[in-house]
């Protein structure tokens, strides 16, 4: 049976004092919370964030990396960087990296690569827009984007990795997936990946990513291909996101 994750993506959000308040937050709550818990701070935070969660079970996440091991690429921060400070998880291909930085299937494709080169466990992200839903191509972009990185390091590679989808015509526009829509979607992605391998299939967690909150979690993941969230907004304030954890059993 598959563990909920529950992983929050803090995006670029937090001060020392608003970070430590969060985590002593989230600490406080998390005895007795079934699902995998994962924060995502900002590069800056993480090396505190590490220190603060040691013992408490609470996963550490980084919310990019670069495709490179080292050298001349000013501003990046590579796998082994993120590995030096105790990182488990990454999330690749966000849409925001997608829509805002320019970031195409073969760059997250790349990224997917080098997080896997060093012992990270992507949290691959793919979604359509609301122009791509609303011309019902839906289906062929997340296949697509998949595609980038199966045939980068093949189907078995997923189970080192964890998918979110995320609709990204329901993320901080007032519109909102259904449950029924996301696990439509969910059970699309499930069945594409059980095309090549059942096993792999059966054991991937598949998280939503479209404005998940406390009000929606535990319907969502009651969903039979919901595996759990990648959570923004809610992830900041530590009530919200333990309800949100506490959904997943």
């Amino acid at each position: 049976m598959r563990q909920v994750m529950v992983a929050g993506n803090w995006k670029m959000n937090g001060s020392r004092d608003s970070v430590r308040q969060l985590i002593d937050g989230i600490k406080t709550g998390v005895s007795g919370v079934k699902a995998e818990v994962v924060v995502c701070p900002s590069y800056v935070f993480i090396p505190g964030v590490a220190d603060a969660i040691a013992g408490s079970g609470i996963q550490l996440g980084a919310q990019n990396m670069c495709d490179q091991d080292a050298g001349a690429f000013t501003g990046e921060v590579s796998g082994a960087m993120l590995k030096d400070f105790g990182v488990n998880y990454v999330i690749v291909g966000h849409s925001e990296r997608r829509s805002l930085y320019g970031e195409t299937d073969g760059v997250t494709a790349v990224k997917y690569t080098a997080a896997l080169r060093h012992g990270l466990k992507p949290i691959f992200c793919i979604g359509e827009t609301l122009e791509e839903r609303e011309s019902g191509i839906t289906e062929s972009v997340i296949a697509r984007q998949l595609d980038a990185i199966l045939e980068a390091e093949g189907v078995a590679s997923l189970a080192n990795a964890v998918l979110a989808y995320e609709p990204v015509w329901a993320i901080g526009t007032g519109k909102t997936a259904t449950p029924a829509q996301a696990q439509e979607i969910h059970a699309f992605i499930r069945n594409k990946i059980a095309g090549l391998d059942v096993g792999i299939a059966v054991g991937l967690r598949i998280l939503y990513g479209g404005s998940m909150n406390p009000g929606n979690a535990a319907e969502l993941i009651a969903q039979p291909d919901i595996d759990g969230g990648l959570i923004g907004g809610a992830s900041l304030k530590a009530d919200d996101f333990l309800t949100i954890c506490k959904a997943g059993g």
